[in-house]
């Protein structure tokens, strides 16, 4: 540990040279972005041999002979992440310090930018939450039935900051629809506050559901994120209107991406650490955060397309209208050492199952095997209703990191997708180049 902190000690220089001579919040945002990288990928290994020994630490299922992995590791992306945060929050306000009443000769009436400190309060509030949850949830195996509902307790301060900073709840209405609601714009009231808290449900959760190779949780979260910075950055030239709002978003999710980029080389494929459902719920509360607070949450969702494709793909099975295992992820083959997809038995579905076996056929989203006896063709089993198990069905048996960077490439594919429809399509939905509301 001591040689650890050895070598932070250069980057951590760095950072106060960048912070004393720059003072600008987006620089040294980055430098502590790459600092906090750093400082986990150094902690992974140094802390990995405690966690096991304090039994936090799994069989990797998919791997002949199931080796031993360091596990709920997302835990120290998160703490590092958030000692990141918390030394760069007075970074911001160096402006106003320097020219308040705590300054030599400074303005007295300075007001002080009670908003947007709120706001960094309430996003890492909602993120710390998170954390403690996703951990308590590796710990104990929380139910899902009471997890689920974890990210609404947590999402309360993110509202609270948004109806003090913005607190519109009016939507912009697509040019078809204009007619029938009477006008441009329509006010959703709590309901759109319901939509938020509904977001924070949903991105922590669908990070988990579309999990279990090795890397594909940090590499969808990583693609995800880099997603919303080039947004962010991408507004900053062309909405000046809009500018503090997507500075924020980059204050949050450039540290994240450092941190899961170092995650990231830790948790490919061999795996040496894994991430837990501590990652995952982390992971997805940044998204909410991001989107909340830059309001911007349609477009976070745009970038969360195979995620929303996998939860009500899954909706079959997570609402047990077919039948669940409780493990979905692929299998290994130990003859090949290609991973398969597994099944679920279509023998004792119900009526309304069996019609949702029957659309998923029909749309190809669903190899059933059948079986003839006395020249009577009956359904078998199907495979499992997850993304990773519709590409091994679509493309076959493949190694586990190629499935892997087949789910990254598909989050890639859809990011472009998303950014297609946000400055391209938009124009013919809302007869404008851009929806500043979304």
């Amino acid at each position: 540990m001591n040689n650890a902190l050895r070598h932070l000690a250069p980057p951590s220089l760095l950072v106060a040279l960048i912070a004393a001579g720059f003072h600008n919040p987006l620089v040294v945002s980055l430098a502590l972005s790459a600092s906090a990288g750093l400082a986990t990928y150094t902690a992974i290994p140094a802390v990995k041999n405690v966690f096991v020994s304090h039994g936090r630490a799994g069989k990797d299922l998919l791997k002949t002979g199931t080796p031993i992995i360091p596990e709920s590791m997302g835990a120290i992306v998160g703490v590092i992440y958030i000692i990141a945060m918390f030394l760069f929050i007075p970074v911001p306000f160096i402006s106003w310090f320097r020219q308040s009443q705590f300054a030599l000769g400074g303005e007295e009436e300075l007001v002080f930018p009670h908003t947007k400190f709120a706001q960094f309060l309430g996003g890492l509030l909602a993120l710390m939450s998170m954390l403690f949850l996703g951990f308590a949830d590796d710990v104990l195996d929380i139910r899902w039935r009471v997890k689920i509902w974890l990210p609404l307790i947590a999402s309360v301060p993110l509202l609270m900051v948004y109806s003090v900073t913005y607190g519109g709840t009016d939507v912009v209405v697509p040019i078809p629809l204009r007619a029938l609601f009477g006008g441009k714009l329509v006010h959703l009231g709590i309901f759109y506050y319901a939509f938020m808290a509904a977001l924070a449900i949903f991105s922590t959760n669908a990070i988990n559901i579309l999990a279990g190779v090795n890397g594909v949780e940090a590499g969808q979260s990583l693609v995800i994120a880099l997603s919303i910075a080039a947004n962010d950055i991408l507004q900053l030239q062309r909405n000046p209107a809009r500018i503090e709002a997507h500075l924020t978003s980059l204050y949050f999710v450039l540290p994240f991406i450092g941190v899961t980029i170092a995650f990231l080389c830790h948790n490919w494929y061999p795996a040496r650490a894994f991430g837990g459902d501590t990652y995952c719920y982390f992971a997805g509360m940044i998204f909410a955060v991001v989107g909340i607070l830059g309001n911007f949450s349609k477009t976070v969702l745009l970038f969360m397309l195979p995620q929303i494709f996998n939860f009500v793909y899954s909706c079959p099975q997570l609402f047990h209208f077919v039948e669940c295992p409780r493990h979905r992820m692929p299998r290994l083959d130990p003859k090949t050492g290609l991973l398969n997809h597994t099944s679920f038995p279509v023998a004792n579905t119900s009526t309304l199952g069996r019609l949702m076996v029957k659309v998923l056929q029909r749309l190809g989203l669903l190899r059933v095997r059948y079986e003839t006896v006395d020249k009577k063709r009956t359904a078998i089993d199907a495979n499992n209703l997850t993304l990773m198990n519709l590409l091994l069905v679509k493309f076959g048996p493949m190694k586990e990191r190629n499935l892997a960077l087949a789910v990254m490439a598909t989050q890639f594919a859809c990011s472009c997708l998303a950014f297609v429809i946000r400055y391209l399509l938009v124009q013919f939905v809302y007869n404008d180049r851009e929806d500043n509301r979304t």
